[in-house]
This record gives structure tokens, sequence and C-alpha cells, in this order.
């Protein structure tokens, strides 16, 4: 890669706010993700249910799906680096009195679901406000969409890298230590956000009634066709298809007769899945069909599914998570994008809250179901299910948008949307 391509595609680092609220944020994310491990296997090796492994994911992410449209005003009507600043301590606040309960050994189930609730509030406010607050620290426009596909890499590789040193942090020195790594992980970015020099924060006036405004979201999603069933398709598969990962816990220990490392490698591999889709997604030509694409690329995660079910031979079936985790990223990705691009300006922010609520009502639901029915068939058929779930929806979504045309792109404002480059 020459000189002059190494700095394109790191451009935003010539922001200096960006700079340091990616280098915090690369470091809590893998914290972030260690946690995440840690939980699925306490909980798992402690009770040996799948369904109280859907329980557990169903505590953690139904809070947001409630609270996200307050936590969205929220976000519009006050200062973001505050809300960010303190949904920030709050988590660490969350995973020190995680830890603290491991270490001690006084931890109970039923206090890391509490504890999981909590974080759930917690990322209702602090996902509306981190997003947008990217936008204000690049100051140069144009490297917004850089930033965003670097925002988009620095997840999956904290997917990739965090699950992986979980697993031996589990395995040498228990979950209490895990945990604590997460919480002084929350010292980075807390650091990076107090470093900052962003300009000062003007009060936005309120706008119209928030049942006014959801109102004519819902009726523009209505009258727009491709719109719809483009986030019909997405709620189908955060409902039946996408929480498969649920049940990770259960196919190291029971299929293929691991412990917490094998957890922490499979997850790891569907981490590099979700890493070579952003790249994928990131080098597609302008014009490119995306409905094409999507309808490929779900495919691809049911054929991913089906075959991890089957196969118990390790090297083999992590090729198989590698499937899965690129057709999962790629297929909400293409989903939001669409979206994204050809959503009126003035609807965009609307018809996005629909998509979050839902993605992130149906996933903790599809957490449950697919911990329950596991708990009753075993995980290897609740997952070959999944596969041939994802296959249908992929034939009869694709059948829907072939009838409908796309509306013309809207003019996308940079400080609005996530470009064609995620």
């Amino acid at each position: 890669m020459s000189r002059i391509s190494q700095i394109d595609t790191f451009r935003a680092f010539r922001n200096r706010n960006y700079a340091l609220f990616f280098s915090g944020q690369s470091l809590s994310q893998i914290g972030t993700w260690m946690q995440r491990t840690g939980v699925s296997w306490v909980v798992y090796s402690t009770t040996h249910s799948a369904f109280m492994l859907g329980l557990t994911m169903f505590a953690s992410q139904f809070p947001s799906f409630l609270l996200s449209l307050y936590g969205g005003i929220i976000s519009d009507r006050y200062n973001r680096y505050k809300i960010l600043l303190f949904t920030q301590a709050a988590s660490m606040v969350q995973a020190i009195l995680l830890a603290i309960l491991t270490l001690s050994g006084h931890y109970t189930i039923s206090g890391i679901i509490m504890l999981s609730v909590f974080l759930g509030i917690i990322n209702a406010f602090d996902v509306p406000a981190r997003q947008p607050l990217v936008h204000e620290m690049v100051h140069d426009k144009a490297d917004l969409p850089n930033a965003l596909a670097l925002n988009s890499s620095m997840v999956n590789f904290a997917k990739l890298i965090g699950p992986a040193l979980s697993g031996i942090v589990l395995q040498k020195f228990g979950a209490g230590i895990c945990f604590s790594i997460n919480a002084i992980s929350f010292v980075a970015v807390i650091c990076s956000l107090l470093w900052m020099k962003l300009p000062e924060y003007k009060i936005q006036p309120s706008g119209k009634k928030l049942f006014t405004e959801l109102s004519e979201g819902f009726t523009y999603i209505k009258e727009t066709p491709t719109i719809s069933s483009v986030i019909l398709m997405l709620t189908s598969a955060s409902l039946l298809v996408l929480p498969y990962d649920t049940l990770i816990p259960v196919f190291a220990k029971t299929v293929f007769n691991g412990d917490v490392r094998t957890f922490g490698y499979i997850s790891s591999f569907i981490g590099v899945g979700a890493l070579v889709g952003t790249i994928f997604l990131a080098s597609l030509k302008k014009g490119i069909d995306l409905k094409r694409i999507l309808f490929i690329n779900t495919i691809v995660l049911g054929i991913g599914l089906l075959l991890f079910s089957r196969i118990t031979y390790f090297p083999v079936a992590m090729a198989c998570a590698v499937l899965c985790g690129f057709g999962a990223m790629s297929q909400t990705t293409i989903c939001i994008t669409i979206v994204q691009i050809h959503t009126a300006s003035h609807m965009r922010g609307r018809v996005m809250s629909f998509i979050a609520l839902g993605f992130f009502g149906m996933m903790p639901l599809g957490s449950l179901l697919i911990g329950t029915i596991s708990q009753q068939t075993g995980a290897p058929t609740a997952i070959l299910c999944q596969g041939i779930l994802a296959i249908v929806i992929a034939i009869i979504f694709s059948g829907k948008l072939k009838k409908n045309k796309l509306p013309p792109k809207a003019n996308v404002n940079p400080e609005e949307t996530i470009t064609e480059q995620l």
C-alpha cells in the first residue's frame, strides 16, 4: 500500500478529537467484548441452561428497546458530550460491581441479570449520543465517511480480539479479572473525552411532539414499499436468525467438548467474518445493486448456520463461523445503508428510529426464543432451523424488493447519515 493510500485510509485521524476518541473506544470496546463473553460463560457454566443464556441476553438488550426513543430525544435536546461522559462512567460502575460480586464469590445469576438490565438502560442513552457526537469531533466534514468506516472497523476488530482474550483470562484467572479489565478499559475512553476540545454546546429547541413525529414517520414508511420491506427483513432476521450467537457457549462445551477458551475462539472467528464483511462493504463500487448483495449475503448467512450446526470437526466449523459473522454483519449493514441512502432527508431520523426499535426489540426477544427452543431440541437443531429461516427470509424479501423500485437517492447530509462506505 502506498503512502498516499495509507494517509487516505486513516485521514480522519487528522482530527485531534476523533483520534482521541478512537484510541479510547478501541480499548473500551475490547473490554466490552471480554465482559460480554465472560458473562455468557459464567451463566452457562453455572446453570447449564440455554434458556438462562437467552434470558441474560434479553435482560441486557430489551431495556434499550424500551428506552431507545427517549434516549434519542435526550440526545437531540441535551449536550451529547456530557451524556456520553455520564454513560461511560455508569458503564464503568456496572463493570466494577460485576467484578466485585464475582471476585468475592457472592455472585448469583439473578444478580448478573440485574446488572445486565442496568447496562441495557445505560446503552439506551449511550448509543444515540455516541454516534452523532462523532460528527462533532470531525472538523473537516469530508472526513466523516472515513471516520464512520473506521468506527465500524474498530467495533469488528474488538469483536475479534475481545472474546479470544476473554477465553485466555477466564481460563487462567477467572471471570472476576475479566470483568475488572473491562472496568479499567473505561478509564481510557473517559480520559479521551476529557482531553477533547469541542465547540461550545448550544441548546437545541424542541420540535413537534414525539407521537406526532413518529406518526409521520410510520406513514412515510408505509407509503414507501421498498423501505418498509427492508425494515421488515431486518426485523425478521433480528428475531429469528441474528441471535444465533446466544448458543455459542453451548456449542463450545457440549458439541466441541471444549472449555472457555473454545468459546473465545468461536466468538473470535465470528469476529473475523464480521471484520471481513466490513472490508467487503467498504470496497463495493458506487452504483452496485445493494438489493442483490443483500440477497446473496443473507443466503451466505443461512448456509454458514446450516453447516455450523452439522459439522463437529472444529477447524472446519470455524470456517463456517467466519461465514456466519460475514453474513450477519453485512446483512444488517446493507439493510441500514439502503434505508439511509434512499430515505428523504427530513424523514431519515424518524425512519432510523423505527429500525432501532425493530433491531433492539427483536434481538432480545430472539435470544429468549432461541434459548427456549434450544432447551427443548438441542443447540444444533436450533441453529439448523435458524439457517433455514435465513434462506427463507432471503427468498421472500428478495421477491418483494424486486417488485418495488428503490426511491431516488436523497440528498445525503454527511452530518446526518452513514454513507455507502459502511
